[in-house]
């Protein structure tokens, strides 16, 4: 893959490759079909991990120890060709394997009488309707019967022998052969009357008709995988197909990936009027703001390339085209320097259109994202299915109140992030705005319940919706002395899934090296474990011969048999390995030391032997260390040392990087089997709501606190996102006299975020974020503390309760207190992870979170400024 999968990428990946590798079992084994799914929020990046997957069926894929299907035939199957055009285009840009040949768009003339292994072959909906020339020839029957009545006198398509249905079917039956179907967005087709009255194409293809076979593996990629599975069941109602578990992603995991926008803001009116107009202009000044912006942000990066803000003007279906054109005055008359050929619309007239005085061109929905000249987009619904455009940040939606569903849809085309990354510390930058100038408070509750994942239809990562937007910057009232201490404070990378030290070693030496930070590091990274590998040889050799003697003997089983007799025997015996057996051994070596150490080696090794087999003898070598485990911990354990003594050495120069070049560094250090100590970043803006809801469901003006470490002009923030415990621990904080700042943590994986690894109860690697640092002036030092008020009763409280007293143990020199807060009953008990007794209770007793609350070592927290 070109793209380093994101942890959650990868765990659905895997997922999905053993949900895939089981049902071809059960189809070839047990003759059943069988259907599976995955599941995904917009912005998740379901055609990369499908890339990653199809990937492995073809090739194979050692990170996730998957073997290829040599008889795999994948089908991508989708209602609009335009979107699967866009789907060859994003398969080529994620896969390093997929190539324009692999990639083949079904169209006439097709003439193959059946599909061809380790190829992806795309089809739509039109191509199987009747007056395709695909299908000429091709009779269903009467009345839904299906029939060959007349085959053999009606015409075959132009040019062609066979029909794709013959085509498909020639294919299925083919014994070496294993056709994968691909549903994307799986629920498309299957959620009308219609299609629940009449079969559709779609469930021909699936369940076989006229004589011909159902597909045996159906693979739904959807963002609503509910949907594909209630079709699924109606489809085959005869129960003939075993569906598998769904592979799902959680919406947490995505938002913590910085994929998708953290923050929504709305922008509503708020007194009675027509105020369209003036909604307008503000969205337009949030456009040229937004540009001003991303080129501030791309000038400080050393950047060439500028994100363009796109603005999508939201219509009626039945829209008044003069008052479109009036916005469009509006728009262009505040943004000012936007060309003619700046706005296009994307309605379903596929022509230029008039909009007062306005002439607009067509744009295909797909082409928007890569025409950075288009800054204006006029369009109705959302659009079309599997669209995204990360760049539209801001919507002006002329939809009534009661198209809040219109209005959601679209908002979830623009939750991507430009840059497939969050900007760190720049949250206006993770941010999408929508102005809804006939919106109230009431509807716009609505849209935020919907977008934030509170109403049950839509799977959705947790975004924060503003409603009246403070934005905060570093506050100047603070001294400096806090951020020295923000500066000095250590967070935690959390291990990625899939990736051996010596890799992770040499990816770091290639990035390293790129960016002038030690040139020839490659070089240096490689001699060293050639070195390592040598002075192993040397250690072992006792193991080493063993090894070796198992790389060159093939070995296997002769059983013989009389007739007339059921005795049958069996004899061992072991050949010598020719050089294809050796380069199969060889790709162990290749798993453990990356393929660069390992040729490299092969190579050292055959310079320094001068015999004519001194190559395959250093093939078979190298093959062997691989499998002695005491050189494979060996190597590991020096290539972490190398990649954290590098990562120390050359923290500064890796902090002065860019974001986008930092961030490899971050991923490169995420790649080590255990959690890693890295710094954080200063925050450069963070978005507060002027409002918070009240219980009742109006809205108030949110409380103003001082000395958070963001704040407006005046060196105040307001405190609307958190909730009652939370304030009552920053009142009683800031009550203390030493108390010179504060910080809430953004409950995210963030460059700004202190983050802490803990292991949850099926031993995967999270992370979890304390909610508040303060900072006191200690003695004449200012120091961070931790207080963390979280809930016991939650299902993972414990394991994240156990990771902060390790990260307690491990660095607790670093803070002056780390408490972890909770209400017990009517008092609010604190468990002092300084305090040894306490973290060796919490990390070797195993009882409940609430008991340790309960018990002496949790004391009282006062609200009084006095603990």
């Amino acid at each position: 893959m070109k793209f380093t999968l994101k942890d959650y990428q990868a765990d659905a990946v895997d997922d999905a490759l053993r949900a895939l590798e089981r049902a071809k079992g059960i189809y070839e084994t047990e003759g059943k079909e069988v259907s599976v799914s995955l599941s995904a929020t917009t912005g998740a990046g379901k055609t990369v991990m499908a890339a990653a997957v199809i990937e492995a069926l073809f090739y194979g894929n050692s990170t996730f120890d998957f073997e290829p299907d040599d008889g795999a035939v994948v089908i991508w199957f989708s209602d609009d060709p335009n979107l699967n055009d866009q789907t060859k285009f994003r398969l080529m840009e994620a896969s390093e394997k997929l190539t324009h040949s692999d990639l083949v768009t079904i169209a006439p003339p097709f003439a193959k009488p059946q599909l061809d292994p380790g190829k992806v072959y795309f089809l739509n909906t039109q191509r199987l309707g009747k007056n395709s020339l695909l299908t000429r020839g091709h009779v269903d029957g009467v009345d839904g019967q299906e029939s060959f009545e007349s085959m053999t006198s009606t015409a075959q398509p132009d040019m062609q022998g066979w029909t794709i249905w013959e085509t498909i079917a020639n294919t299925i039956t083919d014994p070496d052969l294993t056709v994968y179907l691909i549903l994307d967005e799986a629920h498309r087709g299957f959620n009308t009357k219609a299609t629940r009255d009449k079969p559709t194409l779609v469930r021909k293809l699936i369940n076989g008709h006229a004589g011909y076979p159902p597909i045996p593996i159906v693979w739904g990629i959807s963002a609503t995988i509910d949907r594909f599975k209630e079709a699924m069941e109606e489809a085959h109602a005869d129960k003939t197909r075993r569906q598998l578990p769904p592979v799902t992603v959680d919406g947490f995991r995505v938002q913590e990936s910085g994929l998708v926008k953290d923050t929504i803001l709305l922008d509503i009116p708020a007194e009675a009027g027509n105020f369209d107009t003036v909604l307008v202009r503000r969205g337009a000044r949030k456009l040229r703001e937004s540009s001003e912006r991303w080129q501030q942000y791309a000038a400080g990066q050393g950047s060439a390339d500028v994100v363009q803000p796109l603005l999508v003007l939201q219509v009626p279906n039945k829209a008044d085209h003069d008052q479109i054109g009036v916005a469009l005055n509006e728009i262009f008359r505040e943004v000012g320097e936007l060309g003619a050929d700046a706005v296009r619309h994307v309605f379903g007239d596929h022509a230029p259109l008039r909009f007062g005085s306005w002439e607009v061109d067509w744009i295909e929905p797909q082409r928007v994202e890569d025409a950075a000249k288009v800054r204006v987009l006029v369009a109705k619904d959302a659009i079309s299915t599997g669209w995204d455009c990360p760049r539209a940040e801001v919507m002006v939606s002329f939809r009534p109140a009661k198209d809040h569903t219109h209005i959601t849809q679209l908002l979830g085309r623009m939750v991507r992030s430009p840059l497939a990354r969050r900007v760190p510390g720049d949250e206006k930058l993770n941010a999408v705005e929508c102005l809804l100038p006939f919106f109230d408070r009431t509807m716009a509750g609505k849209v935020v319940k919907f977008l934030t994942g509170q109403i049950d239809e839509i799977t959705a990562p947790v975004r924060r919706t503003i409603i009246e937007e403070c934005m905060l910057k570093p506050n100047p009232k603070l001294p400096e002395s806090v951020w020295d201490s923000w500066d000095a404070m250590p967070t935690m990378t959390i291990p990625k899934r899939g990736s051996s030290p010596v890799r992770r070693l040499v990816t770091l030496a290639l990035a390293l090296s790129a960016d002038g930070v030690r040139p020839g590091a490659l070089r240096d990274a490689t001699e060293d474990m050639h070195n390592v590998l040598e002075s192993q040889r040397r250690r072992h050799p006792k193991l080493l011969d063993k090894a070796v003697s198992e790389i060159w003997a093939v070995r296997g089983q002769t059983i013989g048999g009389r007739t007339g007799s059921s005795h049958l025997s069996y004899e061992d015996f072991v050949e010598r390995a020719d050089d294809r057996a050796i380069q199969v051994g060889f790709t162990d070596a290749k798993r453990a030391f990356g393929a660069d150490i390992a040729q490299s080696y092969v190579n050292f090794l055959a310079d320094q032997d001068e015999e004519d087999d001194s190559l395959r003898e250093a093939y078979v070598t190298t093959s062997a260390l691989a499998i002695v485990p005491e050189v494979r911990a060996y190597i590991d354990k020096e290539a972490d040392s190398l990649s954290d003594k590098w990562f120390a050495r050359y923290r500064v120069q890796i902090r002065d990087l860019s974001d986008e070049r930092r961030q490899v560094y971050d991923d490169i250090a995420a790649l080590a089997t255990e959690p890693k100590v890295s710094e954080l970043i200063r925050p450069r803006t963070r978005i507060e709501d002027y409002l918070e809801v009240q219980p009742d469901g109006q809205y108030a003006r949110a409380r103003m606190v001082d000395r958070h470490l963001m704040s407006d002009e005046h060196g105040m923030c307001p405190i609307s996102s958190l909730n009652d415990w939370e304030r009552k621990v920053v009142t009683a904080e800031l009550a203390r006299d030493n108390c010179v700042g504060w910080y809430r943590n953004p409950p995210r994986q963030a460059a700004d975020s202190l983050g802490i690894a803990y292991r949850d109860e099926l031993g995967n690697w999270r992370s979890m974020h304390p909610d508040f640092v303060f900072f006191n002036d200690v003695r004449g030092e200012v120091r961070p503390s931790i207080v963390d008020p979280h809930g016991h009763h939650l299902e993972d409280s414990l394991a994240k309760l156990q990771g902060l007293a390790r990260f307690a143990q491990d660095h607790g020199s670093k803070f002056h207190r780390i408490d972890a807060v909770s209400s017990v009953g009517n008092v609010m008990r604190i468990l002092d992870l300084q305090n040894p007794l306490v973290r060796k209770a919490i990390l070797h007793d195993q009882k409940s979170p609430m008991e340790y609350y309960e018990s002496d070592i949790a004391i009282d927290y006062v609200w009084d400024g006095h603990s």
